[in-house]
């Protein structure tokens, strides 16, 4: 019995020291921290999207409004504000160099920026339509002069090889081509293009099959006639 005591007193958990109980305390305070710091964030990501939304809504009900510039923003915020936009059926792109101070502007789906509006923006620069008219007639000028310009040349010269061949090989083929020696091929019905002279077999096909038929009859009759003679 005193052995069933003692082993029960030894498998229970020993009261816990000063510096385990203070262990433990700062463990608990750490974690409670944590989840407030983890709640606190939630709280504000959940705000700023609220605030979000109260501006896109108010963009949308804006009938002077086409476009919105947002003072910038860090990455997670930005990514909020796209995700608005996007569920109210808007248009949004970021610009700037630095993720710091980059910043989102949102168009509505009618007023949608041009190429030319996107690549201004991308460069820093403020939107012009006028201005921008002008670099497209610009363009466009200088476009219909480079057509006309060429017009005028011409079609551009064939090229023409590096050195004559008919010079280089005239030991060989001579100076002047030898017509009389080509061989001219003449269409022939039985034959197709191939000359009749080139043509070792010169029969028709009617000729060559009875030629052919006759040998056949001359072996069976040889083979008949040498066979072996009846009892």
């Amino acid at each position: 019995m005193a052995d069933l005591l003692g082993s029960i007193l030894r498998s229970m958990e020993k009261p816990p020291t000063v510096g385990d109980q203070e262990s433990r305390r700062k463990a608990r305070e750490q974690a409670a921290r944590l989840k407030k710091m983890q709640e606190d964030d939630k709280k504000q990501k959940a705000d700023f999207r609220k605030q979000m939304e109260k501006l896109i809504s108010d963009f949308i009900q804006s009938s002077s409004q086409k476009r919105k510039k947002f003072d910038p923003m860090n990455k997670l915020e930005r990514s909020i504000l796209h995700d608005v936009v996007e569920v109210a059926g808007l248009t949004s792109f970021s610009f700037g160099e630095d993720d710091d101070r980059r910043y989102v502007m949102i168009f509505k789906k009618e007023f949608a920026p041009s190429d030319g509006e996107l690549e201004a923006y991308r460069s820093g620069e403020e939107w012009d339509p006028q201005k921008a008219e002008e670099r497209k007639r610009s363009k466009e000028l200088a476009q219909r002069e480079a057509d006309a310009a060429a017009a005028q040349r011409g079609p551009a010269p064939e090229p023409s090889p590096n050195s004559n061949y008919k010079q280089k090989y005239s030991h060989l083929i001579g100076t002047v081509a030898a017509k009389e020696g080509a061989h001219t091929l003449e269409a022939n019905k039985a034959y197709g293009c191939v000359p009749t002279a080139n043509k070792r077999d010169t029969r028709s096909i009617e000729e060559a099959l009875n030629e052919i038929r006759a040998k056949k009859k001359m072996r069976v009759m040889d083979t008949g006639s040498c066979g072996p003679s009846g009892q």
